[in-house]
């Protein structure tokens, strides 16, 4: 860096999800003041002004997790549009990243025939998975859902606007979600872990949680932020010069009692 630079931070787990904080630490080198507050989405927020120089931000938690997987959402019907709530129809709309009205011809082409239920969202949620491939450093911050639909790679923030895409399109409420997901019961991967990006989606009279990029109901996640894409969400901005140096992120199973 080369001059003092105002972010914001997000890392801090929500607290209305399935998980319960028990106990975190936050730390900077060198010692910074931070003001704390919630966004229009009710994510928390860290912000500090980063001083010229290296900085170093850390930070811990332990987290209560139901041992048991997501919700399944199968059974749960799709609400046509006059009975959604009024407050979630700009979750069916556009976002910058998810530009549902460029891909609705082909989002009823591949789904219009399904049940609108949460069948339908899985229907999306297998395309997704079984046609994009898994790759790292094959998308950037301006990587679209149309981008990611075309290249057929990308990343799991990539998986998720892409199905989050195609829900919208369909009239299906979606917004993007991020946080930890360790791997319980799961054989861990040989590389190392990152954030993880999931959607929730609107179904009967709540929420649900869908995974395209693991495709599958998992254990253990712990919710950071929710918004309309990645956009909303972003683990790190800054309003100035910084340069990010390197992320270390892991979430894995506490061995001893909290």
């Amino acid at each position: 860096m080369s001059a003092p630079t105002v972010a914001t931070v997000q890392v801090r787990p929500r607290s209305d999800a399935r998980h319960q904080l028990v106990t975190e630490t936050w730390s900077t080198q060198p010692s910074l003041p931070v003001d704390e507050y919630a966004d229009f989405y009710g994510n928390p927020i860290k912000r500090l002004v980063m001083p010229d120089g290296r900085l170093k931000l850390r930070y811990d938690a332990v987290v209560s997790v139901p041992d048991e997987p997501d919700p399944d959402a199968s059974a749960a019907p799709q609400l046509p549009v006059d009975d959604l709530p009024g407050e979630l129809l700009h979750f069916t709309l556009p976002s910058r990243y998810c530009l549902s009205d460029q891909l609705m011809g082909m989002a009823w082409d591949l789904f219009g025939g399904s049940e609108p239920s949460g069948m339908r969202v899985r229907a999306i949620c297998d395309w997704v998975h079984e046609n994009i491939k898994f790759q790292y450093g094959t998308s950037s911050p301006m990587t679209t859902a149309v981008d990611v639909l075309e290249q057929r790679k990308g990343v799991c923030r990539d998986f998720a606007h892409l199905a989050i895409t195609f829900c919208r399109a369909l009239n299906i409420p979606a917004r993007y979600v991020f946080g930890y997901l360790p791997d319980i019961y799961v054989t861990p991967p040989d590389s190392p872990m990152d954030f993880a990006a999931w959607m929730e989606v609107y179904l009967g009279d709540r929420w649900w949680t869908f995974d395209p990029r693991n495709n599958k109901r998992r254990v253990g996640r712990v919710l950071i932020g929710r918004g309309r894409d990645a956009l909303d969400v972003a683990m790190m901005t800054t309003f100035g010069p910084a340069a990010f140096k390197s992320m270390v992120v892991w979430a894995d199973v506490n061995k001893e009692p909290s």
